[in-house]
């Protein structure tokens, strides 16, 4: 079974985040399948892109249960950050439809997308400072240009959670919806842009995302994020020590 489903249909490339049972949190194989998925929808001849998650949730953010890789951790989180990099980079114009939880990193799969709609219930929250983590999806230059920068370090820095509503009041998604009506709105946006000239339509997104130059701000999350995990590790073996005396 794929953690990533890819399918297109009537001109629209359907990729759903599918670990259901872990409310679609990012792991390794995650990562890699929704690379995947995002190079097919690229070679295909599809008009749009919808990505949408299975079961209750969008993405919840990096599962906490799953073991971190060992290895090169700038390789692992480079991958990672390839997510929002070809997110950006496919020439179709792509649909979050964010309902559940959207945490951490799954806040950060939305914000790389070029349209947001999220459930009025759905839940964002970016807790990685309370985590002792850094963000890693771009968000430092993404949600300042969505929501502006007092209210981005408010997010940031306060991690708490808000609801689709409070998102859609923010300006950081396109619209909130009931949630029974969210995958019905997107593919009603999918269908309009699908009819559109998709030359068109890939140009559209390219001069409007030509200002927006993410790649400083991925080096500098990277950099971060390596920063916290090392002191994180520091901490856990000082903690493990005075344990043991």
């Amino acid at each position: 079974m794929p953690t990533v489903e890819f399918a297109v249909e009537d001109g629209i490339a359907h990729i759903r985040l599918n670990r259901p049972e872990r409310l679609n949190a990012v792991a390794a194989v995650l990562v890699d399948d929704f690379l995947a998925a995002l190079d097919a929808a690229a070679r295909s001849d599809a008009r749009v892109v919808v990505l949408s998650g299975t079961g209750r949730a969008f993405c919840a953010g990096h599962d906490l249960k799953e073991p971190t890789p060992e290895g090169d951790s700038r390789a692992r989180l480079d991958r990672l950050q390839d997510v929002t990099r070809r997110l950006r980079a496919l020439r179709q114009p792509v649909i979050a439809a964010v309902h559940g939880y959207a945490i951490g990193a799954g806040a950060e799969f939305a914000l790389g997308c070029d349209l947001i709609l999220a459930a009025e219930d759905a839940v964002f929250a970016f807790p990685e400072v309370s985590l002792g983590l850094s963000v890693t999806g771009a968000a430092s230059r993404l949600l300042p240009l969505l929501v502006g920068p007092l209210k981005a370090k408010e997010l940031l820095l306060l991690g708490e959670r808000f609801d689709g509503r409070k998102a859609a009041e923010l300006g950081m998604v396109n619209a909130a919806v009931p949630a029974e009506q969210l995958q019905a709105e997107a593919l009603s946006w999918a269908k309009r842009i699908a009819e559109h000239p998709p030359a068109a339509a890939a140009m559209a997104k390219r001069v409007l995302d030509a200002p927006i130059d993410v790649e400083p701000a991925l080096e500098l999350e990277v950099s971060h994020a390596l920063i916290t995990e090392t002191s994180a590790a520091v901490a856990a073996s000082t903690e493990a020590f005075r344990s043991r005396t």
